[in-house]
């Protein structure tokens, strides 16, 4: 007798909501009433408002449930749970026809809450490592130039063009016969309201290892390591065992797939430190130093891990490289608008209705997006402000959500894309209170090194505090103007060079929240 497959997200998003103890009474219920069912833990399809979410198989499809409670489960078995039945409230119908899955566009997130994580066989079934085997057919030139053909670029933030610093590390000569390369995965995701590299990693495992492994084949590096942040516990444990799997079967290490090729792959933990997230002072992290940002160039190309030629891509990049080398570049460029091809995926967060990653090509709006996906706010309240980008992202008023998703677009009107996290802030919001924060984001996470970050924004919170207090305001608004492109200009990285985006947005976009009268009639 087949066992029946409930499937009960493992991702961290669903476990803090308590997935771990929905999944043991699905399990407990079933076994009480003699029915044979596989409860099979996947990863989450970043429904987050519906989490944990339970899908039960059925031959129309999968039937999903959410957001489920402990609870809940006798009464869904009630209610016809084993045979995917549609008359409880929890239930949302199949779960491939649920709007907010079924209006994306998924290339990289295809496969994420289909699939158990860990699970070989079913990576394989959903073309899992079709890419690799075309890579190891190809010259490495030729896998540069397919994904130069993609027009993928960077999803970390800066944008640079992923197939261009791939030939800089393919071309970079060697000092002796041999030079060593690396392939190094920034997946130190701290940028605020961001998930998706998170995601990746607990719900597709095998896709972010492939994309790192094609990476060396591109560029002749036989390490990887992947900089993982420490916060993520259960990201750590599932690419542990992934790289176990994968190297076990041939996919990793030495000889891949018999091919003579090489490619190691190890996770190495972070120490909590957000600048760390910058590739220079990721690579010092790495290499066992202080995490210090290091000055420009020479280029990590060039001069990165240990002093050798180095990739560095993000999570979202190394993991966009398997479609584009299975379906071809063409494929991956015909998404998007522009000069910002493929998909971005979006990540909803804030005071938002239904928070939760949102897979389109680019270029829809930011209005659309908050909409369509998110449903307004968590609140029921207007919303006033949006930050796109992670804590040093411009914060956006109503006048610029019609703005295109494309890296262009948002820099036009001052603002960055991003890792493309959104967080939504409601009519409470307080504007210079959170310049404020970004100045003191700034203080805490800066590594120190050059004086217009370090000392520029201790100085920078201490000028809003005068703002705020109404003291002086004209001279003190002048002054902090100063400051900001002192900033802007002389810091050696975006720590320094981008806090003031968020800073100069909420006094062009919201003045009035900088006046105390203005403020205590706003939120009095």
């Amino acid at each position: 007798m087949m066992s029946l497959k409930i499937f009960v997200p493992c991702d961290t998003t669903a476990l803090a909501l308590g997935a771990d103890k929905v999944a043991a009474e699905i399990a407990a219920e079933a076994a009480e009433r003699g029915a044979a069912v596989e409860v099979v833990r996947n990863g989450s399809r970043g429904l987050f408002w519906l989490e944990p979410l339970v899908e039960v198989e059925t031959a129309e499809g999968r039937v999903a449930y959410g957001p489920v409670a402990v609870r809940d489960v006798k009464e869904l078995f009630d209610a016809g749970l084993l045979s995917g039945g549609q008359e409880h409230p929890l239930c949302q119908g199949l779960t491939e026809q649920i709007p907010y899955l079924a209006k994306q566009q998924r290339l990289t997130f295809a496969r994420a809450g289909i699939t158990d994580p860990l699970s070989l066989e079913d990576y394989q079934a959903h073309d899992g490592f079709k890419g690799l085997r075309k890579a190891l057919q190809s010259s490495p030139q030729a896998i540069v130039d397919e994904v130069k053909a993609s027009g993928l670029r960077g999803r970390g933030g800066a944008a640079f063009p992923t197939g261009i610093k791939w030939q800089t590390v393919l071309d970079a000569q060697p000092d002796g016969e041999q030079t060593q390369k690396y392939i190094v995965c920034n997946a130190d995701e701290g940028d605020s309201g961001t998930f998706a590299d998170r995601m990746v990693m607990e719900a597709d495992p095998y896709m972010l290892i492939e994309g790192m492994t094609i990476a060396g084949l591109a560029v002749g590096a036989d390490q990887g390591y992947i900089y993982l942040r420490s916060e993520y516990p259960v990201a750590h444990r599932i690419l542990d065992q992934a790289i176990e799997k994968a190297e076990a079967a041939g996919f990793l290490g030495e000889n891949i797939l018999g091919s003579g090729r090489t490619f190691r792959l190890e996770v190495r933990l972070g120490a909590g430190a957000y600048i760390c997230g910058e590739e220079t002072s990721l690579l010092e992290s790495l290499e066992g130093k202080r995490g210090l940002v290091r000055a420009k160039p020479p280029l990590p190309a060039l001069v990165g891990l240990f002093g050798q030629p180095t990739v560095v891509n993000n999570v979202l990049s190394l993991a966009a490289v398997p479609f584009i080398l299975a379906e071809g570049g063409q494929a991956y460029a015909d998404y998007g608008m522009g000069r910002s091809r493929g998909t971005l995926p979006m990540q909803l967060a804030g005071n938002i209705e239904r928070g939760g990653l949102i897979e389109l090509a680019f270029g829809m709006s930011l209005r659309e997006l908050m909409e369509e996906f998110g449903g307004g706010t968590a609140s029921g309240r207007p919303i006033r402000a949006v930050q796109v980008g992670g804590p040093l992202g411009a914060y956006l008023p109503e006048s610029q959500w019609d703005t295109p998703l494309d890296y262009e677009a948002f820099s036009a009107v001052g603002a960055v894309l991003g890792h493309g996290g959104v967080v939504v802030f409601d009519d409470t919001v307080d504007m210079s209170e959170q310049a404020r924060f970004s100045m003191e984001f700034c203080v805490e996470e800066s590594c120190g090194k050059c004086t217009p970050c370090r000392i520029g924004s201790t100085r920078g919170v201490e000028v809003i505090d005068r703002i705020r207090n109404g003291e002086r305001p004209e001279q003190n608004l002048e002054l902090l103007g100063d400051l900001c492109d002192t900033m802007e200009f002389g810091s050696l990285c975006a720590m320094g060079g981008m806090t003031p985006y968020p800073v100069r947005s909420a006094l062009t976009h919201f003045p009035e929240d900088f006046n105390p009268q203005g403020r205590e009639a706003d939120h009095g």
